[in-house]
């Protein structure tokens, strides 16, 4: 984590997002987003799906524009994509006739690296994602949670400084799942990087994070934050540990105050 008079690495201030149609209708996705997030953190946000988190997610990846407020990456002002950042969704949108290395090299096309450099950086980020020896085979002959260990290790092929992710385990099944997050903090602890994860799961959230932000129904607000304090050597097991439980509790009851907040604030319907 930064020092307290650093630049954060990800600073927010009042952010608002609102979407306009063809129909000239308007959908506001995020209201007066705030938060910052220091160098090395790891940062979840949970909250209803169409809260607005995959919208705040792409924001920070340069992917959406003309908002309100700002956005920033080491007290620069977004512009679009960065190279210092590298984002992982839930699909891996693995390139299917490319064996699993040149899958990861894509970036490395992309942004015009060199290749003989990109290429040695490419097997050891497969071996720190625990898939040496597999670097000839293609994405079918994976399972899907190796794929998206494949994901991982592309979208740091680049070296940025910041990893955004969006619900990448999803699709997972319970125990894959489970698995993928041990492996994704050891390879937060070795990579050093800052890492903002966007997830449905409570427990994930917990399991993985140094903070966690909970988000209101849309329009998304910011509505609590949560510091996790489970110690930095996390088990697979810490999950059944009374802190645990009782961290995921205070995030279920700020999830469950914000939406009925958001109840009791919509218009009652005259019965038919």
């Amino acid at each position: 984590m930064s020092a307290p008079n650093s630049v954060p690495m990800i600073a927010v201030e009042r952010l608002t997002k609102v979407y306009r149609s063809v129909a000239a209708e308007q959908v506001t996705a995020l209201a007066d987003i705030s938060m910052q997030i220091g160098a090395g953190e790891f940062v979840s946000v949970v909250g209803p799906s169409g809260c607005g988190k995959t919208t705040l997610l792409r924001i920070l990846a340069g992917l959406v524009g003309q908002y309100q407020g700002s956005a920033e990456i080491r007290g620069q002002a977004l512009k679009g994509p960065s190279r210092s950042v590298g984002v992982a969704f839930q699909d891996a949108n693995l390139l299917p006739w490319r064996n699993i290395l040149d899958n990861v090299l894509l970036p490395a096309q992309v942004l015009h690296l060199d290749m003989e450099q990109s290429r040695a950086r490419a097997r050891e980020l497969l071996e720190l994602v625990g898939l040496r020896g597999f670097e000839r085979k293609l994405p079918h002959e994976l399972s899907g949670g190796m794929r998206q260990r494949v994901s991982i290790a592309r979208a740091l092929l680049h070296d940025p400084e910041i990893l955004l992710m969006d619900e990448p385990f999803g699709a997972l099944d319970a125990i894959t799942r489970d698995n993928m997050n041990f492996e994704l903090r050891r390879i937060w602890k070795q990579s050093n990087k800052t890492i903002f994860l966007i997830t449905h799961s409570i427990p994930e959230a917990v399991y993985l994070s140094s903070r966690v932000f909970v988000m209101s129904p849309r329009p998304g607000r910011i509505v609590g934050e949560v510091g996790i304090a489970l110690g930095d050597e996390r088990p697979l097991s810490v999950m059944a540990d009374a802190a645990f439980g009782a961290h995921v509790g205070e995030l279920r009851q700020a999830l469950d105050r914000s939406e009925a907040a958001n109840h009791a604030a919509l218009p009652l319907r005259k019965a038919a």
